[in-house]
């Protein structure tokens, strides 16, 4: 069930409507839809905002999955998705995602606005995995966000058989958990 505080295109209004919402300051964009200008723009939103994108086979990962948690600021240009189910699905296209066909398991999602998006573990453990600087800078926020979630994410990766870019992704992960305060990484409060 998607927010009753989120406006798509050609649902309860036309494109025409909301554009001049948006130009009388009614409305702002967030994501794929459009929140009442005075909303606070929570995680559960940013999600639900990708519904039309996600529907109920595919899930936020990567740069996506980091929006939603908060880890960005502003959406990427286009939508990582992965699959949901065990199935194979086709006609994945758009020029507003980048589809990975392997499925995600489900102890790895979680239901946020009505969408399935990758846990923050899962989120990390990916961004983690691929060798880029803007990935590596939503990783670092990402982890920034919950103390410990760095050496989480690593034990994610302990928990499975190979998976590609598995040793780097792990000496990444330690890297970030070692700028942590200390104590952080066992969840005690630090001032």
């Amino acid at each position: 069930m998607t927010s009753p505080f989120l406006y798509f295109p050609g649902d309860r209004l036309s494109s025409a409507e909301l554009s001049a919402a948006r130009l009388d300051g009614d409305v702002v964009e967030l994501g794929e839809a459009y929140i009442p200008a005075d909303a606070v723009e929570t995680m559960g939103l940013r999600a639900g905002s990708l519904a039309g994108i996600l529907g109920d086979q595919l899930a936020a990962t990567h740069l996506s999955a980091a929006w939603v948690h908060g880890a960005l600021d502003e959406p990427p240009a286009r939508h990582t998705v992965q699959r949901a189910v065990p199935w194979r699905l086709h006609q994945v296209v758009g020029r507003r995602i980048v589809y990975r066909d392997p499925s995600v398991p489900s102890e790895d999602l979680w239901r946020m606005g009505g969408v399935l998006v990758t846990t923050p573990r899962r989120t990390l453990a990916d961004l983690a995995r691929v060798p880029d600087d803007e990935y590596a800078e939503a990783a670092r926020r990402l982890a920034d966000v919950t103390p410990g979630l760095a050496l989480d994410a690593a034990a994610w990766f302990e928990e499975r058989g190979p998976v590609p870019h598995k040793r780097t992704a792990v000496a990444f992960l330690r890297g970030l958990a070692a700028r942590e305060p200390v104590g952080a990484a066992q969840g005690v409060r630090t001032t």
